[in-house]
């Protein structure tokens, strides 16, 4: 069933439970490590650590992340968690969470005011169950498989503009992968000219979620990672936008390429982008 997830818990045998019941869980541990990042004193300059070029993290991921990952697993036994900053490599479980516990961490070293906290309930390779916390207004946002697509209590729905010269669209730099720079530069000349504008804030997450409610008609970034788009694809699927690589494959949690938008835009990012 569509709704229906079995779950087993190792030495009990079995354990059922469903999509609701899943985002129930993510949405008290996105709760717990929203109110976390608010109250912890943001590191100083002197306390980043590197993963790569402008790539950052501190003790205020890692200590989400754990939060994340015991709240979890406390409420759904037998699961397991893939999270960005602990956890990254793990593949397969029942289900598996695919967690960002600070999404756009430099924003957030910097008192920019665009991060998140992004989980994700994956099974059979596709979110279930999704929350994305936005850690400086408070908000969040929800899906579930087949249950539409949720601003607290007001239901998303993706924008019906389908004429480029009138469209929004957001972004994301390769600034990970240099190797990208130029293709990418191409692509972004070319939506500029076509569209009314073109947005990047640093956040994948919530730039998904402004998609989801109409705000972006469509987005593209060349580089991402499973925990930047689990859950901002459920959103958007089910405010009835799309979610792609740039070959038209549907299996997004994976590392590399998406394109997203209302139906119409998405097309046309397609055409434009491929």
């Amino acid at each position: 069933a569509r709704h229906g997830l079995s779950l087993r818990t190792p030495g009990k045998g079995r354990k059922v439970t469903d999509y609701a019941e899943l985002l129930s869980a993510a949405k008290r541990a996105a709760t717990a490590a929203t109110e976390f990042i608010r109250s912890a004193d943001r590191p100083p300059d002197t306390s980043w650590e590197k993963k790569g070029v402008s790539d950052f993290v501190t003790a205020v991921d890692r200590g989400a992340e754990s939060i994340i990952a015991e709240s979890l697993t406390k409420d759904i036994p037998g699961s397991v968690v893939r999270g960005e900053e602990l956890t990254p490599d793990i593949a397969s479980g029942d289900p598996v969470w695919v967690v960002d516990p600070l999404d756009g961490t430099t924003n957030y070293l910097h008192g920019f005011p665009a991060y998140a906290v992004s989980i994700a309930a994956v099974a059979d390779g596709q979110p279930r169950a999704a929350v994305i916390s936005d850690v400086v207004r408070g908000e969040q946002f929800h899906a579930i498989d087949g249950g539409g697509a949720w601003h607290e209590s007001t239901r998303l729905s993706v924008s019906e503009r389908n004429r480029p010269e009138d469209c929004l669209i957001g972004t994301g730099f390769p600034f990970k992968h240099p190797h990208l720079l130029d293709p990418y530069l191409r692509q972004f000349t070319t939506i500029l000219c076509a569209t009314s504008g073109i947005r990047r804030a640093g956040s994948a997450a919530l730039d998904l979620t402004h998609l989801a409610r109409g705000f972006f008609d469509g987005f593209w970034e060349l580089a991402l990672t499973p925990w930047d788009v689990a859950a901002g694809t459920l959103i958007v699927r089910e405010a009835g936008g799309l979610v792609t690589n740039l070959d038209g494959s549907e299996d997004v949690i994976t590392h590399g390429p998406i394109v997203a938008g209302n139906p119409a835009v998405h097309a046309w990012l397609m055409d434009t982008l491929c």
